[in-house]
């Protein structure tokens, strides 16, 4: 393990999606190529090409655009609006807020091209001609899983290449149904040959990581499928697997939940990288909030809608210590604590270092508002900000959690209320540890609201919203609501023209 956190904090920042890779064409690094007509010969590394497989995923997971942005902006969880010239960005953070993107999102395109080449150079490791270990095998099965997991979840459709087709034959392309089914395969067949998982996780694929994300897809094996019914074996596994979790070791964190965003070990942790939280960090808070380690300050970007905000327990207009709020709301500090700088959601009048009430440049106070006037026409302090990954733990530590028990454990209290079963006490256990009073009942509003009061900023906005049937539900500021074919994004044009085995969703 320490061999693979040298080589990823060895490298920088990693230049992802800068060329078209719509052919997926594998990339000649260190392995050993075939003729053009095909006949793959394998890889001369295949742990070199499976360490930068590895690196790749950080530097995807590091970007607050393309993934991150399709799976959060494109909710009422996240807005970001232009302030002034600032955020305006030929408009690709507005349409995805507002439902109006398109084939030629430039997110849209990254996203496509950054998980179909991850799957195509994991398919290469695991290829027998490749020699990889038994470990290698499983590892890269893993990865292909969870980026193929993501092409599925956002496109629907899965080009796949066999390695032995000449360059100019097109991939072939897997339905929902049929991807989602290699997905499980491929998980099935990795865990036996994956390590356990140690306390606070790891970097490299796990066996409880695997665990973690085969109960994710059969979760929402009936939107990928189309059943539209949750099936009751699906979820009886979900359970199964979760409970293998936690017998391994993994628990809900009974400390201060900003602290699973640190690097310091916890029972929740299962699969993290060393992405730089900087983007997360930063995007929202505003020019003059900053940190010994970054005196440049804030981007001013990132908000949240004020229903996103009221989802919390606490006093609806501030929220500064002794709001009554619960601890995943956070708290604005007024006394120059924790750099100034609050954790969880900042509203209303914000404090520097010294205790002093901030203004904004020209010279207004700094209040954050619950409200914005809309996407455009923005000031500088329009807007409730976000912040999970806090400066005090490192201005751009590098430490991102992908996976964690928490949300395991809701996986399992979802899978047991498909089934029939009153899951109350369990999303009770996981409130009263975040300082929430009990919930009198549990049905799918109270399970989709939990996940994103514990889940907020970690990628899962969006697949809740589908899986609860509340994508396309009207929120503020979204400018098209109803449209059940956003639940999909468009294939990227590029990627039409070049496969003509792919069809476009319905809808572009």
């Amino acid at each position: 393990m320490k061999r693979l956190n040298l080589k990823l904090l060895f490298l920088s920042l990693l230049a992802v999606g800068l060329g078209s890779c719509t052919d997926l064409e594998i990339e000649e690094t260190d392995s050993r190529f075939g003729s053009q007509s095909g006949e793959f010969t394998g890889l001369e590394d295949p742990q070199g090409s499976l360490d930068n497989i590895y690196n790749d995923v950080r530097g995807q997971l590091e970007n607050q655009a393309d993934l991150y942005a399709l799976a959060e902006v494109s909710t009422d969880e996240f807005l970001v609006p232009t302030r002034g010239v600032d955020w305006g960005d030929n408009g690709v953070w507005r349409t995805l807020h507002s439902h109006t993107w398109d084939a030629n999102h430039s997110f849209v395109l990254a996203t496509w091209n950054n998980m179909n080449r991850n799957v195509i150079n994991a398919t290469a490791v695991i290829d027998s001609r490749s020699n990889p270990t038994a470990q290698q095998a499983a590892e890269a099965k893993f990865l292909r899983a969870y980026s193929m997991f993501w092409v599925v979840d956002l496109f629907g459709q899965v080009p796949f290449r066999n390695l032995d087709d000449a360059v100019d034959v097109p991939p072939i392309v897997l339905t929902r149904a049929e991807a989602t089914d290699f997905i499980i395969n491929d998980l099935r067949e990795a865990i036996p040959d994956l390590p356990a998982a140690p306390f606070g996780g790891s970097v490299a694929a796990n066996a409880e990581a695997a665990k973690f994300l085969l109960a994710k897809v059969l979760l929402n094996k009936h939107i990928f499928t189309g059943s539209g019914t949750p099936d009751n074996g699906d979820m009886a596994e979900v359970v199964s697997l979760v409970d293998e979790i936690e017998a391994a070791g993994f628990a809900l964190y009974d400390g201060d939940y900003f602290s699973l965003f640190t690097d310091e070990a916890d029972s929740e942790t299962i699969l993290f990288t060393t992405s730089s939280v900087g983007n997360l960090m930063w995007n929202g808070l505003h020019y003059k909030q900053n940190s010994p380690d970054n005196e440049g300050g804030g981007w001013n970007g990132f908000s949240t809608l004020a229903e996103f905000y009221d989802l919390f327990e606490g006093d609806p207009n501030i929220n500064v210590p002794g709001s009554n709020q619960e601890d995943r709301r956070g708290f604005v500090p007024t006394d120059g604590s924790n750099l100034g700088i609050g954790y969880g959601f900042l509203i209303g009048q914000q404090y520097d270092e010294t205790g002093t009430a901030m203004t904004d440049r020209p010279g207004n106070p700094l209040i954050f508002t619950k409200e914005l006037p809309g996407l455009l026409g923005n000031d500088e302090r329009t807007g409730i900000r976000v912040i999970k990954y806090h400066p005090e733990n490192g201005a751009f530590a590098g430490h991102k959690v992908i996976f964690r028990f928490a949300d395991a454990h809701l996986m399992r209290a979802e899978a047991k209320w498909y089934m029939g079963e009153d899951i109350t006490a369990e999303v009770n256990e996981l409130r009263t540890l975040r300082g929430a009073s009990a919930l009198g009942s549990v049905g799918a509003q109270e399970l989709l609201d939990e996940r994103g009061r514990e889940l907020y900023a970690e990628f899962w906005r969006r697949n809740d919203l589908i899986r609860f049937g509340q994508f396309t539900a009207p929120w503020s500021y979204k400018e098209i609501s109803g449209d059940n074919t956003k639940a999909l994004y468009p294939i990227p044009a590029n990627a039409l023209t070049s496969n003509p085995n792919l069809v476009q969703n319905e809808g572009y």
